[in-house]
């Protein structure tokens, strides 16, 4: 079992960026899949990346293609978003999950373990 944990997150103004971390206690990241999810205020759950276990294959959604990057550092048991050119479109609650297995990145219901989610705010 893995408890991921997310932190960075923040006040930024629009075009700006931030680095979400995700730290996992338990086992290590490396044999999950993660992936971050977003929700904004009255929206949806959306998903917008994951990196896939064992590896660096990475997934995004068209939403944030291009200017957010996944990435783990295994020595740190860690996972990260970088997001750039940040719009006000993009204040939410973010949230990192892990999960076995490589198929359904995109598919929040597969996912088993979440952390508590950190909000970024992006002003105008």
């Amino acid at each position: 079992q893995v408890q991921p944990v997310e932190s960075g997150g923040g006040l930024v103004q629009a075009g700006g960026s931030l680095r979400l971390s995700c730290a996992a206690s338990g086992r290590t990241f490396i044999m999950y899949t993660v992936g971050w999810f977003r929700r904004a205020p009255g929206q949806e759950q959306e998903w917008l990346a994951a990196i896939i276990w064992g590896g660096t294959t990475t997934y995004y959604a068209d939403s944030v293609k291009g200017r957010v990057t996944i990435s783990r550092d295994n020595a740190k048991n860690a996972v990260y978003l970088q997001m750039n050119n940040l719009k006000p479109e993009d204040t939410a609650v973010y949230y990192c999950a892990a999960k076995a297995g490589s198929t359904a990145w995109g598919v929040a219901s597969t996912y088993d373990y979440w952390g508590q989610g950190t909000q970024v705010t992006v002003s105008s």
